[in-house]
């Protein structure tokens, strides 16, 4: 597996370790932050270090990755990104965030999918990258579109989160579309 070790001017986004997940239990187990994520509020600590675990085991496989994203002033982990799906043989993958409730609305999310992106045009040498948002999930959306996705079109019943079938809109970015 790549050690990747993303840099922007705030943030630093790489390899999830086992000592980031009491920082991650404490967002996984917040309903606001998982409300939108295919999980549902951890309980435990245990189960930060389990997906964690799981996480990094896909890596390894090349089926997904996940960084933490941690601010450079603090050395504090405040949410990951990484990409939940890589389809190699169709040179695509499927983009995913969240951050802590305390480090909402400052840019940070932005930046780190913004890096995250990049990284997966010009080193894994992506066609496409995807997103699927809850059309409820209205700050995602915004971000998307300011990042230059382009909204494809509502999927039905696309997914199951939480035991129901549930709508996603398909967003998407190209390689071509994409300005550094």
């Amino acid at each position: 597996m790549e050690q990747v070790k993303l840099e922007t001017e705030r943030l630093i986004v790489r390899k999830m370790e086992l000592q980031d997940a009491e920082t991650l239990y404490h967002y996984w187990s917040d309903p606001l932050v998982t409300k939108f994520m295919n999980i549902t509020p951890f309980t435990s600590p245990a189960q930060a270090e389990d997906m964690i675990q799981l996480i990094n085991g896909m890596s390894i496989e090349g089926r997904a990755n996940r960084y933490s994203i941690v601010v450079k002033e603090t050395n504090e982990v405040i949410g990951t990104c990484g990409f939940n799906m890589i389809d190699e043989e169709n040179s695509r993958a499927e983009i995913g965030y969240d951050l802590g409730r305390a480090h909402w609305g400052k840019g940070f999310a932005a930046e780190a999918v913004k890096t995250l992106v990049r990284h997966g045009f010009l080193d894994m040498e992506l066609n496409r990258i995807e997103a699927k948002v809850e059309p409820e999930n209205k700050d995602s959306i915004k971000l998307l579109e300011r990042l230059s996705f382009q909204k494809e079109g509502l999927l039905r019943e696309y997914e199951k989160a939480k035991g129901v079938f549930i709508d996603v809109y398909m967003f998407s970015l190209l390689k071509r579309e994409f300005r550094i």
